[in-house]
């Protein structure tokens, strides 16, 4: 894959420094030099050591990423909501993990993305999972089609600029939630569990934002942004303040309410395109179990 800039200051600046500017890492750098890629100054091939000036073209040539054989393929068809040269967007259903664990090598969305790759013959063919989602949350999940592309997203989680919001059923004390109201409240992990999470003073940071949508006398639909990215952040959270989630029996969610997995959906992805820098938006719907209930509120 090829990638142009042009340098645009009077001063004189190493090429190392540049290609640094534009996200690209030692890593990267490490793989262009010792993977048959190329790094290019005005179309003569350079080393990052070359001193760049005004209006100098620079081309690198990142090479190909050949598929993990650890990765299994399954045949699945995925919905897509957005896909480009560098980015995939696909709605998660609910029941579905994000990616495979020791002991349940298939069966995820990153099997199934992998034998999409495969069947549309994409020269990159590594799966790179940019906003992970719990097995029984459903909604919007992102992928990178390459590594740099997977790398300038890392960046915006980290400078929290890529925001995920999300859509809740709770239930419970619900007059306890406010209009608008936060959640700030640490987390760590249960040492009584392999999976589960705390509350603890000791734990991590974590703040969950969250707007009240609708609510009738057992059950709530919260709109919800969350401003750290905990395990299980939202699910204890709300659990904590004394609502946990429909559905969400291992945090004391109601199980006789017409849904059985959590009632957790990944509504919006809002961030910069990490190469045109274009703000983009994408929303999906409720999924079909929790938009029956929402019906009934």
């Amino acid at each position: 894959m090829k990638f142009e800039w042009i340098y645009n200051q009077a001063e004189t600046l190493l090429l190392r420094t540049f290609l640094k500017n534009q996200g690209i890492s030692k890593k990267l750098l490490a793989k262009i030099k010792f993977q048959g890629g190329k790094i290019y100054v005005n179309d003569h091939e350079q080393n990052v050591l070359f001193s760049l000036n005004a209006h100098d073209k620079v081309t690198v040539v990142i090479p190909d990423e050949e598929a993990h054989e650890t990765l299994l393929a399954d045949d699945i068809p995925i919905c897509i909501v957005y896909e480009d040269e560098h980015l995939l967007v696909v709605d998660k259903p609910s029941g579905i993990a994000s990616i495979p664990a020791q002991y349940h090598p298939r069966g995820t969305m990153a099997n199934r993305v992998k034998a999409y790759y495969v069947r549309q013959g994409y020269n990159n063919q590594v799966v790179h999972v940019v906003t992970r989602l719990d097995k029984d949350t459903s909604g919007l999940m992102l992928f990178a089609k390459h590594g740099f592309a997977h790398a300038k997203l890392d960046q915006e989680l980290r400078n929290k600029t890529l925001i995920k919001k999300y859509q809740a059923l709770v239930s419970g004390d619900l007059l306890q939630l406010q209009k608008h109201g936060e959640i700030n409240l640490p987390i760590a992990r249960d040492l009584t569990s392999l999976i589960k999470r705390k509350i603890d003073q000791s734990g991590q940071t974590a703040l969950t934002e969250y707007w009240l949508n609708v609510k009738n006398h057992q059950t709530a639909l919260v709109d919800i942004q969350l401003h750290t990215g905990r395990t299980h952040q939202i699910r204890v959270h709300f659990s904590a303040i004394g609502c946990p989630l429909l559905g969400d029996d291992l945090y004391g969610g109601r199980m006789d309410l017409g849904i059985t997995r959590q009632a957790l959906h990944c509504c919006a992805l809002t961030f910069k395109h990490p190469f045109s820098t274009e703000l983009l938006a994408f929303s999906l719907p409720l999924a079909k179990d929790m938009e029956t209930i929402v019906k009934e509120l």
